[in-house]
């Protein structure tokens, strides 16, 4: 028996739509995530290079598995302007169970 490749929730912040939009798809389209959520209207505030920063941003919420987790990190990093992006990852616990197969199926490589 198999162990079903566990989903991962990945959290990052973009500076504006236009990014998350374009974060968004290119996860999407490379099968690195099934779904990416934008949640716009997020406000951050976080200590950068010794001063207290607050930014207007678009928080992302991806779901992808395991097995394309690494890959998923490396992208949004390769594609995002900030210098060093937010990636956190949480894995799922539980989870309707066809949802979950359905991130499984759309984050398999296309030659499975």
């Amino acid at each position: 028996m198999s162990i079903a490749d566990p989903v991962f929730v990945l959290f990052t912040t973009c500076p504006d739509v236009a990014c998350a939009t374009r974060l968004a798809h290119a996860l999407v389209d490379e099968r690195l995530a099934a779904c990416v959520t934008r949640l716009d209207g997020a406000h951050s505030t976080y200590r950068w290079q010794a001063e207290v920063t607050e930014d207007h941003e678009v928080q992302l919420v991806i779901k992808t598995t395991g097995s394309r987790l690494d890959a998923a990190i490396a992208r949004v990093q390769a594609l995002h302007p900030y210098e060093l992006p937010e990636c956190i990852a949480v894995e799922t616990r539980a989870g309707l169970p066809a949802y979950l197969d359905w991130i499984r199926a759309q984050t398999r490589e296309e030659s499975d």
